[in-house]
């Protein structure tokens, strides 16, 4: 199979980043919203993105206008059906999900590949609503897309090697990631993994046991993480960490998923981390701590 044009469903944080870097890639791109202020604010905010890189001189000017002039804002489905390989991207909603996967049946042959970038949610549950649940296949992007080199590649009950075969070589090759294979479980490898941690480290805020700036700094420092576990929370989004931790929590069944107060509390005040400029440390409009 060649890999020319994708289409890209949802143009949230990481739909934004999945089209950024697939552009940057060489790859065309139909990006998709419901309307067109939706559209024209994810567009938006991929140009801030490559200013951002602009000024740091990590593109020149003109990279940054062919990686622009490679995104096409999309609002009607149709359009897909000439997509190589489609990448849906909305929110962790199963049932939306679903529709979505209905619709793209309708609308691309039978041959390409439909991929989501769910981080938890049955593949096996969202193939079932297509006539080709064997074409249907989880491809987990990590944020920040650009700088992550992992893509969890998911497979459903009945995805097909060809469809693995191809979407690992998508993958590795195409967009230059590694690509680890995962079967089918809630949270699969790293949300699974990383949900827990960031659940303990907010039982260990919750307990008084050290503050949220110490917290972070002992596994920042002392275990090279990039980001502290709460300042993690605050970049993924802490309603995302709760759906992702009630979903395995409903799923597993073992306590350890259950999330904590502090987070239950954080996310009904409103305060979302970096989306919001507040969480559990306060961001500036470029995503930056303030």
């Amino acid at each position: 199979m060649y890999f020319k044009k994708i289409g890209v469903i949802g143009g949230g944080t990481m739909g934004q980043g999945i089209a950024e870097m697939l552009a940057a890639r060489g790859l065309d791109v139909l990006l998709v919203e419901k309307t067109p202020e939706k559209l024209d604010y994810s567009y938006g905010m991929i140009e801030t993105s490559l200013d951002k890189q602009l000024e740091k001189w990590a593109i020149t000017q003109a990279e940054k206008k062919l990686i622009l002039g490679r995104i096409q804002k999309v609002i009607h489905f149709a359009e897909l059906g000439s997509c190589d390989m489609v990448i849906e991207t909305i929110s962790e909603d199963l049932e939306a999900k679903k529709e979505v996967f209905g619709q793209l049946d309708q609308v691309c042959p039978n041959h390409i590949i439909l991929a989501s970038n769910t981080s938890t949610l049955s593949l096996t549950e969202l193939a079932s609503t297509t006539m080709y649940p064997e074409r249907v296949i989880g491809m987990h992007f990590i944020h920040p897309v650009s700088k992550v080199d992992l893509v969890e590649i998911i497979r459903g009950l009945k995805t097909s090697d060809t469809t693995f075969g191809e979407t690992k070589r998508f993958v590795e090759e195409v967009v230059d990631k590694k690509g680890i294979m995962v079967y089918e479980s809630p949270g699969f490898v790293t949300s699974r993994m990383i949900c827990l941690m960031i659940n303990e480290a907010l039982h260990i805020l919750q307990e008084g046991v050290a503050s949220a700036e110490d917290i972070d700094d002992a596994m920042r420092i002392g275990y090279s993480f990039q980001h502290g576990p709460l300042e993690m929370a605050d970049r993924f989004g802490l309603d995302s960490v709760l759906a992702a931790l009630e979903r395995m929590f409903r799923e597993f069944g073992e306590l350890k998923y259950r999330p904590s107060i502090v987070l239950k509390k954080m996310v009904r005040a409103g305060h979302l981390g970096v989306k919001t400029g507040v969480g559990f440390f306060k961001y500036d409009k470029d995503g930056d701590r303030v």
